[in-house]
């Protein structure tokens, strides 16, 4: 059996539950980060398919992948949300440091909506990327020398700084021009490939 037949006959009920029952496809993806008083880090949550995998990215088990805690494989998606956490985590420490906001712990969570079959073509009207995200801080503040607690309008200028520094976040609202490229060699061909340019124009 070639792979490609693998993967059809993988993928096949997997697709066909999807079409009996639409919901089924529709899933949140989770990741979590913490922070601490000491350094301007955030360390992502490790389960153990991050553990074992060193950055290598295969199937989602609801596109017809292994278990990640056996294959070692993480989800691309889940990958995009670790981003989002780690960056704003570093920000928002980043930013209570240089305003002076006292930090003992807290954690960072991002989910993000995703119908699996968009990118299963089950479903041509069916959305491919995320439809939603969600970020969460849930930030306990440390004491100051002088005993002054953190104030509402240092808190709400927090996390406006945060939301306007943080490069992955800000690149999720702005939608960057993508460029794509494709190149292929062997197989008996030889040429310089295909690109194009996918262009997202957001108001500011």
């Amino acid at each position: 059996m070639s792979a490609a037949q693998a993967l059809r006959q993988k993928q096949a009920p997997i697709k066909d539950g999807y079409r009996s029952d639409p919901s089924s496809a529709v899933v949140t993806l989770k990741s979590t980060g913490s922070l601490d008083d000491h350094s301007i880090t955030c360390k992502l949550s490790d389960s153990s398919a991050v553990k074992e995998a060193h950055r290598v990215a295969g199937l989602h088990q609801k596109a017809g992948g292994d278990d990640p805690a056996i294959s070692g494989e993480l989800c691309s998606g889940d990958m995009l949300l670790d981003a989002l956490v780690a960056c704003s985590g570093v920000t928002l420490k980043a930013v209570a440091t240089a305003l002076g906001i006292p930090i003992a712990s807290g954690t960072v969570t991002a989910e993000g909506d995703l119908d699996f079959k968009g990118t299963l073509g089950v479903d041509k009207t069916a959305p491919v990327g995320m439809t939603g995200i969600r970020l969460e801080f849930a930030v306990k503040f440390g004491e100051r020398e002088d005993g002054r607690e953190v104030s509402q309008e240092e808190v709400d200028k927090l996390g406006k700084l945060t939301e306007r520094y943080c490069v992955v976040l800000q690149t999720l609202v702005h939608k960057p021009t993508i460029a794509v490229r494709l190149a292929g060699s062997g197989g008996g061909k030889e040429g310089e490939g295909s690109s194009r340019e996918v262009s997202h124009k957001t108001e500011l």
